[in-house]
């Protein structure tokens, strides 16, 4: 049965998000994710050009982060990190690239783009000054509960409940968010 472009990008990307995930960016070949994806491996270079350009289309995703504008100030920690538990548990690319990134520059210099370019901006909509600063530090929290809960899976972080999660690091988050 013959693909349309559109069908066989799809296969490709799909099958690179799984290979990247299960091998990481070094042990991933174009080789195998051809081959997960039924096609030689020619057309993976022929729609993507290089493994680099691959793995950035493959973990290129929206964070879909939340309008806060209209959100009442003290529940603005709470909503971003209700925000970022669901979109850890809903993209699996999201986890492929935060596993990746930590072995990889290449992956890592993806995530930093992903974070700057989305969460920034976001911040600096409602608080201004430092934006770029105070996007690092929400960082350092949302990223560091998916290490430790998606990837690491250490016990104590994946038992916690999502509301045990948010009373934890809401209240830092929204000192990050709304101090000074």
């Amino acid at each position: 049965m013959r693909r349309s472009a559109a069908e066989t990008k799809a296969a490709i990307l799909t099958a690179a998000r799984e290979r990247f995930a299960s091998d990481g960016y070094e042990k991933a070949t174009i080789r195998a994710i051809a081959g997960d994806a039924g096609i030689d491996p020619a057309m993976v270079m022929r729609y993507f050009g290089s493994k680099e350009k691959l793995f950035a289309t493959a973990t290129d995703f929206d964070l879909r982060l939340p309008d806060l504008n209209g959100a009442p100030r003290e529940e603005i920690g709470q909503a971003v990190v209700r925000h970022f538990l669901q979109r850890w548990r809903a993209d699996d690319a999201l986890q492929v690239l935060l596993r990746t990134g930590v072995t990889n520059e290449a992956a890592a210099e993806r995530l930093r783009e992903v974070f700057g370019a989305q969460l920034a901006p976001m911040i600096a909509s409602f608080a201004g000054d430092r934006a770029s600063a105070r996007a690092a530090l929400v960082a350092s929290q949302v990223l560091g509960i998916a290490l430790c809960r998606y990837i690491l899976k250490f016990p104590p972080a994946v038992a916690m409940s999502d509301d045990e999660v948010i009373e934890w690091l809401a209240p830092t988050i929204q000192r990050y968010l709304t101090s000074g």
